[in-house]
């Protein structure tokens, strides 16, 4: 595999060199193993978990980086599209929730506002040409473009190394890489959500759009490459959520407790879902989510029941456009006799609700009541439907709704990868399109050199004409660049359009012959034989 062999260079080659990232002993073995995360991929790809076996364990130099980013130019656009053209390839490395461990995930992790900073520090040692990080609670990537990839290997996992502080042994055991068309791949595919937890989640796009838009900040280190994938990836992020239904349905335990509670309103109240009193016991993690999926769908009041009030208060503070009535829960059952809907989701080990109390307390009179249960171990007994008007819901109802809802995102999963490779094949045919500009140039080079030579021997003659102004004189000027122009036009525009590598190869090896582009001074000595 050539993402294996790459590695396994740059670590070679570091173990010789004074100046590279690793100060080790010669790889004594070269069995490795490869592991991939359960995500689809083309049949070539080389996803690596980038692991060699225990006995080659290597120790690595932590040497505190000396290059700094202050007063660090900015490239502009007519180098950074140079560098594009001088076959610039895409590269990730990374871990996330599939195959790494979260103890090594939050070792690595950066915080938004640092991502151009260690970006640039990246960038810094002049291996890596592009780079661009992704650091969410789920995964952490490092997008870059590099000439060379052994080097600009070695310079990320000198990085990786000195950020986490573990041996490059147990980041060898939890990172992948993956490298030029199979990088692109990846990026669509965690744009559009497919390589999510939650198949579909919208969050990470939000992510991804983030780190375009700091690659292409001032202090960003996106350039020409980078910044082009990432646009595209949110382009194609958005248009998977908006052509397929890849993001529908609930996943989530909380989301399908709104989804449930929604749906069976009418059968079990007699009011649509709008109209409905919501209080929720507890103010966890869930009790957030809850309130979130809620708001999503126009909540504008709830009362949340909990032992203290700090957690609710943190609440109300992070929905500021919800009204939030924080009750402790001595008057928990006041709260339960003025609500149509009750969400739990406490700690609790006994029963918060269930036949006996709802008797206690008075709650059964036959008045309307969904109680879902979104806690394990539960909170509601069972036993508390068979009261009239009481209608409870557990988990096992809310898993029916998430797998429903989960098989039917699997199935989109399919149109959406179409359309993820419509828009990896459109940035792989952009990138591929760059290798062109260096022999477009050449050719503009080398008509306007033609065109001068035979334009200054017009104008020599036509100067000796008293009746030719200067006007005319430009008229003539303006003329051989309009010729030109239309003659080159057809060349260049092929060039751009060709469908392969290998069409594009034989394209310009074509144009470069009948155009002598390798033969400057041939040409220039054919034009000086027949003055």
């Amino acid at each position: 595999m050539k993402y294996s062999t790459a590695l396994l260079a740059a670590i070679t080659a570091t173990a010789t060199s004074g100046t590279c990232a690793f100060q080790s002993a010669a790889i004594t073995s070269s069995k490795r193993t490869t592991t991939t995360p359960p995500s689809i991929y083309p049949t070539n790809t080389a996803l690596l978990a980038a692991t060699l076996n225990d006995s080659s364990t290597q120790q690595v130099s932590s040497p505190t980086a000396t290059a700094t980013t202050g007063g660090k130019r900015k490239k502009t656009k007519a180098e950074r599209l140079e560098l594009a053209s001088k076959g610039l390839q895409v590269h990730v490395i990374g871990l996330s929730i599939h195959h790494a461990q979260v103890e090594v995930r939050e070792k690595l992790a950066i915080p938004e506002s640092e991502w151009n900073e260690q970006s640039a520090l990246i960038t810094s040692t002049g291996q890596v040409e592009e780079a661009a990080i992704l650091s969410t609670c789920n995964r952490f990537e490092i997008y870059f473009a590099a000439s060379d990839p052994h080097e600009a290997n070695a310079r990320v996992m000198e990085f990786l190394q000195e950020r986490s502080g573990l041996p490059v042994s147990v980041l060898r055991r939890n990172i992948f890489m993956l490298e030029g068309d199979d990088a692109v791949w990846h990026l669509m595919r965690v744009a559009g959500g497919l390589d999510s937890l939650v198949v579909g989640e919208g969050q990470i796009l939000s992510q991804v759009r983030q780190c375009h838009l700091h690659s292409i900040e001032e202090d960003g280190c996106g350039g020409k490459v980078l910044s082009r994938l990432l646009n595209n990836a949110v382009a194609a992020g958005k248009r998977v959520r908006s052509e397929t239904a890849i993001s529908k349905g609930s996943v989530s335990i909380s989301s399908a407790a709104v989804e449930l509670s929604e749906h069976m309103c009418m059968k079990d109240l007699n009011l649509p879902f709008s109209e409905a009193r919501l209080a929720v016991v507890g103010a966890g993690t869930m009790t957030r989510l809850l309130i979130t999926h809620l708001a999503s769908r126009g909540l504008e009041r709830i009362a949340i029941v909990n032992r203290s009030m700090p957690r609710p208060m943190e609440l109300q503070e992070q929905f500021p456009d919800v009204d939030i009535e924080i009750v402790l829960e001595d008057g928990l059952w006041d709260v339960v006799g003025r609500s149509d809907i009750v969400y739990t989701a406490t700690s609790s080990p006994d029963y918060v609700i269930d036949k006996a109390l709802l008797e206690e307390h008075g709650q059964d009179g036959g008045r309307p009541l969904m109680l879902v249960d979104i806690a394990v171990p539960r909170n509601i007994g069972s036993d508390s439907g068979e009261l009239d008007g009481v209608k409870p819901y557990n988990v096992d109802d809310l898993k029916a709704v998430v797998a429903k809802n989960t098989a039917m995102r699997q199935r989109e999963m399919i149109e959406a990868e179409t359309l993820l490779r419509e828009e990896a094949d459109s940035f792989i045919g952009w990138r591929e399109s760059l290798s062109a500009i260096p022999t477009i140039n050449q050719l503009q080079e080398r008509a306007n050199m033609f065109r001068t030579e035979e334009l200054k021997k017009c104008t020599r003659k036509l100067s000796q004409n008293d009746n030719f102004t200067d006007r005319e004189l430009e008229a003539v000027e303006r003329l051989s660049r309009g010729i030109v122009n239309k003659m080159l036009h057809g060349p260049m525009s092929h060039l751009r359009k060709a469908e392969s590598v290998e069409k594009k190869q034989a394209a310009l090896s074509e144009l470069s012959s009948m155009f002598r582009l390798d033969d400057e001074q041939g040409a220039r000595g054919r034009g000086r034989r027949r003055r």
